[in-house]
């Protein structure tokens, strides 16, 4: 029913210890979900659509957040998408990728496409969102010890989230280790905070029950709808248990979950129940007033810091799910730089971090409050549930191949569940869920405009290019040959490319050995080396070559090269020239994009990193030779 990859990841993830494995994923995985506790309930009850806090409507809504738990988390994630592994990656890119691998030709394949690029572009909007709420939220435990600190509030929150983008560029992987401690003393403090309260208040555990959430239908079917917009807070989150499931193994996330941070969660929930039920007052922060008061400020420092591991999560996975579109084809190339030289995932890339700090600045200072950013949270987590849901539909069905009354019941579940979410959060549009509509209207934009205007200017090259047999019998047999080796590349694996004619044109030479490369990422996270050349003779000294490498790989041709054996002598860099292709975009009203996408295109084309830097080759071995398109 899976891939196999998934005892391949097993069996890559065993050597770090299970121990240390589900501690690690404390720290990045459950980072985010954990400090859900923080506004989630708060926000249930006096948030945009506010409820009368009595003991009723607290055991519905603590029924309601349960059981959110419990389906969306435990059973859709955790049962069911966790086993959805692509060679053992997971999130929304490697999903996308899992089903086009056995989608090609099928009439669900384009909709696969158009789904992955939303989920993506949602999670940019839920990336700038998370760390300006979740910081907010922590900083605004300073008011319940002292409610004269209430106007440093906004400049603590700004300079701790200067500051953690600031660190990016430096790396993460001294501090990284203090992640899953710092967050497991964290989870421990829930908990104890919450088993506190319910002993003083037993009558809470009966809200564990679904027939409260089921009454609260019943008799507040309007309200209970509108609830869910803030109840869903509960579960943000959720989805990096799939997408971070490359970095520590199914397993150490399951055990994590059921063993440690359900638990904890859900005590740290029905503790808060059980304190608004002996004193409603506590509504206005009942988080904070879990602890006793001299024990407050502690809680404050520790929420905090738990807010800055959540953050950063969200930051690194930005990095991460960004390096996966540039290789798949959906952004152009970024600089990526590799904080740590022992560990892969390890990146950090400026633009993103930059114009995130700019977003996230400018959403604290246009909220100010993390009950007034609660309005735009839920639209981009629910929307990016929505959509895994859908994805989930077409794996079983035609991936898994699930009998389809089961898929069917399966599916139509979910698809309840996640609409009603989705729906109930669309209310609080004109309340702050305009902004990460606009964010992923963006980001889906430019996602759709790059992928678009690849395919054409690559048409538009191809149908333009000559066949490599017609110009190696007549070009390449008269023309002067001179001693090494040009490597010309080429992201269109037929015909000649641009460079090459352009070459021959001015310099009326040719090397020895003439290498056509083209460098194509796979719909796989990782190419193995042995699978990683593929090269076709051509004859009189020209070759055909194919490198390939994962979406989770960061390409290094002149690494590769060196291997490479079956095209004669070893390549030495020495001997070895590059040739790149710069096209400059002429936007025409031929038919294929809208002028202004064309422009747009052009505009990412020309501000894309170069290819020298993006596939590592040596800066004084390159040549760039221009050319125009029209597209």
């Amino acid at each position: 029913m899976t891939s196999t990859g998934s005892d391949h990841a097993g069996s890559a993830h065993a050597k770090d210890g299970l121990p240390k494995l589900m501690l690690g994923a404390l720290g990045v995985v459950f980072g985010d979900i954990g400090t859900s506790p923080l506004y989630a309930l708060r926000e249930t009850f006096a948030g945009h659509h506010p409820l009368p806090v009595d003991p009723y409507h607290i055991q519905g809504v603590i029924s309601l957040i349960f059981w959110t738990m419990m389906l969306i988390v435990t059973v859709k994630y955790v049962g069911i998408i966790l086993r959805a592994d692509n060679r053992g990656e997971g999130g929304t890119i490697a999903l996308q990728a899992l089903l086009m691998r056995h989608g090609h030709g099928r009439r669900w394949a384009p909709w696969v496409v158009v789904l992955g690029i939303l989920a993506t572009a949602l999670f940019f909007g839920e990336s700038i969102i998370t760390p300006a709420i979740s910081v907010l939220s922590a900083v605004e435990g300073l008011t319940v010890v002292e409610a004269k600190l209430q106007p440093l509030v906004l400049p603590i929150s700004i300079g701790i989230i200067v500051a953690l983008f600031l660190i990016q560029a430096y790396g993460t992987s001294k501090v990284g280790a203090l992640f899953g401690p710092i967050t497991l003393v964290y989870f421990l403090t829930l908990a104890t905070l919450g088993v506190i309260n319910i002993l003083a208040n037993p009558v809470i555990l009966q809200a564990l029950s679904p027939h409260h959430a089921v009454n609260f239908f019943r008799t507040d079917g309007l309200l209970a709808f509108l609830a869910l917009s803030s109840v869903v807070l509960a579960v943000t989150g959720a989805e990096a248990l799939y997408a971070d499931m490359g970095h520590f193994g199914r397993n150490p996330i399951k055990l994590s979950w059921m063993t440690i941070v359900l638990p904890s969660l859900m005590l740290c929930y029905l503790g808060q129940g059980a304190l608004l039920i002996g004193d409603p007052s506590a509504i206005r922060n009942p988080f904070f007033l879990l602890a006793p008061e001299h024990l407050r400020l502690p809680l404050v420092i520790l929420a905090t810091m738990a807010t800055v591991i959540a953050s950063q999560a969200v930051i690194s996975g930005a990095f991460s799910i960004t390096r996966q579109a540039v290789q798949l084809g959906y952004l152009p190339r970024l600089r990526i730089l590799h904080t740590s030289a022992s560990t892969e995932g390890q990146i950090y890339i400026p633009f993103i971090n930059w114009t995130l700090l700019v977003l996230v600045i400018i959403l604290v200072l246009g909220f100010e409050t993390s009950s007034n950013l609660a309005a735009a949270y839920g639209i981009s987590v629910t929307g990016t549930m929505f959509i895994s849901t859908c994805m989930m539909g077409i794996l079983i069905l035609y991936v898994w191949k699930w009998n389809r009354w089961l898929a069917g019941l399966v599916i139509g579940t979910f698809l309840i569940i996640d609409g009603a979410y989705f729906s109930a959060n669309l209310t609080k549009i004109p309340d702050g869920g305009w902004f990460p509509l606009a964010i992923g209207l963006f980001a889906f934009t430019l996602l759709t405009t790059w992928a678009r205007g690849r395919y054409l200017m690559n048409q538009r090259l191809t149908e333009s290019a000559m066949p490599m047999e017609v110009f190696i019998k007549s070009a390449a047999r008269t023309a002067t040959r001179v001693h090494g080796t040009a490597v010309f590349m080429t992201s269109t694996p037929q015909g000649v490319p641009h460079a090459l004619l352009h070459n021959l044109k001015h310099n009326k030479v040719l090397h020895d050995r003439i290498l056509i490369l083209t460098v194509v990422i796979d719909e796989i996270p990782f190419v193995d080396l042995e699978d990683r050349v593929e090269v076709v003779d051509l004859g009189e000294n020209f070759y055909r070559m194919i490198l390939r490498y994962g979406f989770m790989q960061q390409p290094d041709v002149p690494a590769t090269l060196k291997i490479v054996e079956n095209c004669g002598p070893q390549i030495k860099m020495m001997d070895t020239s590059f040739f790149l292709a710069r096209q400059t975009l002429l936007p025409s009203e031929r038919p294929g994009m809208a002028i202004w996408r064309e422009k747009l295109f052009a505009w990412m084309l020309r501000n894309a990193e170069s290819a020298m830097e993006f596939f590592k080759l040596p800066t004084n071995r390159v040549v760039e030779l221009g050319s125009q398109v029209e597209i």
